[in-house]
C-alpha cells in the first residue's frame, strides 16, 4: 500500500496536538472548578469554547448522570470523566482518508472559503502522501486568482507533486478534467483538486463547484471531498459546513489554525450537528505541521494534561 496512516511514534513530523492545542485552549478550562453540585460555570465555558449551547447543556447533563452513577466526586475525577465522554463521542469509524488502493487514481476535492487554508492544506497533504510513496497530481482549479496558482505551484514543488494549471480566468472545470485525464494517463496514485474560495451565500460560485464535481465524475469517482475550516471562525464554521455539504457532499473536515486562538469546541459541534468526521488538522505554517485528528490528543489539549 502506498499510503498508510502513521502514528506519532512512527514519524517525528507528526504534530504534537496536545502541546499545540493546549497552548491555546487550556487556559479557558483552567478557570473552571469541577464541582458536581454546581457545574454552571463549566457549561458557560463550554459555550465560550464554541461547543454551542445545546451541546454544552447535553455534555454537562451527561457528566452529572455518569458521575452520580459512578460515585465520582473529586475535581480530578470529574475532569477525567468529561475527557472520557468527549473522547467517546469524538471517536468515529469513518475518520480515515478513503485512499485504499482498490482503484487508482484516488481523487480528493478540496473546498472552502477564502482564507481558510485550502492551499496550505493541499501542500501539506501532498507532501505527506509523496513521502509515503504516492505519485501525486495537483489541479490548480482556482483560476480566478493568479496568486493562488503561484502559491500552489510553490507547494507542489516543495512536495514533489505534479501541478496541472491553466492561464488566469480559465474554466476551473476544464482544469480539473485535464488533471484527471493526465493522472489516469500517467498512473498517478492521488489527484488533489484545489478550488476557488467559495462563499456559501454566492449561489453562482456554488453552482460552479457542483459543475467541477460533475465533470470530474465523468472519468473518476471523487473519493473524498474535504472541507477546510478555519477553526478560529467558531460557530460561523457550522454555516459554512452546512452549505458546502448541500452542494458537494462533504465527506470529511480539515480544521486549520488550531495552533492559534481556536477555542476547539467547534470540532465537537460540527461532528455533532452534521455527522461529518474531522479527518485532518493543521497546526502551523510549516509543510510538516499537519496531522490526522486524534480525539484523545485533542481532548488532552482541550482540558489540559490529566
Amino acid at each position: 500500500m502506498f499510503w498508510r496512516r502513521k502514528n506519532s511514534s512512527e514519524s517525528q513530523n507528526q504534530p504534537t496536538e496536545k502541546k499545540n492545542l493546549g497552548a491555546s485552549i487550556r487556559s479557558v478550562f483552567s478557570r473552571v472548578k469541577f464541582d458536581l453540585e454546581d457545574l454552571d460555570s463549566l457549561e458557560d465555558v463550554l459555550i465560550q469554547a464554541d461547543f454551542g449551547v445545546d451541546a454544552a447543556a447535553d455534555l454537562v447533563a451527561e457528566l452529572k448522570s455518569r458521575a452520580k452513577r459512578q460515585a465520582v466526586s473529586s475535581e480530578l475525577e470529574l475532569r477525567e470523566l468529561l475527557a472520557s465522554i468527549l473522547i467517546e463521542r469524538l471517536t468515529r469509524g469513518d475518520s480515515e482518508l478513503n485512499l485504499e488502493e482498490a482503484e487508482l487514481p484516488k481523487v480528493i476535492l478540496v473546498v472552502g472559503v477564502n482564507g481558510a487554508g485550502k492551499t496550505t492544506t493541499i501542500g501539506k497533504l501532498a507532501n505527506y502522501l509523496t513521502k509515503s510513496g504516492a505519485k501525486v497530481t495537483i489541479a490548480a482549479a482556482d483560476t480566478f486568482r493568479a496568486a493562488a496558482v503561484d502559491q500552489l505551484a510553490t507547494w507542489a514543488d516543495r512536495a514533489g507533486a505534479k501541478l496541472i494549471a491553466a492561464e488566469s480566468g480559465a474554466d476551473p472545470a476544464s482544469v480539473a478534467f485535464q488533471a484527471v485525464a493526465t493522472g489516469i494517463a500517467e498512473n498517478t496514485d492521488v489527484i488533489i483538486i484545489d478550488t476557488a474560495g467559495r462563499l456559501q451565500n454566492k449561489q453562482g460560485l456554488m453552482d460552479e463547484l457542483a459543475k467541477i464535481k460533475r465533470i470530474v465524475e465523468k472519468q473518476l469517482v471523487v473519493d473524498e471531498t474535504l472541507l477546510v475550516i478555519d477553526a478560529t471562525t467558531g460557530q460561523n464554521a457550522l454555516g459554512q459546513a452546512k452549505a458546502f455539504t448541500d452542494v458537494a457532499k462533504v465527506t470529511g473536515l480539515v480544521l486549520t489554525k488550531l495552533d492559534g486562538s481556536a477555542k476547539g469546541g467547534i470540532v465537537y459541534a460540527i461532528q455533532r450537528e452534521l455527522d461529518i468526521p474531522v479527518k485532518l488538522i493543521g497546526v502551523g505554517e510549516g509543510i510538516d505541521d499537519f496531522g490526522f485528528f486524534e480525539p484523545k490528543d485533542f481532548v488532552g489539549g482541550l482540558l489540559g494534561q490529566i
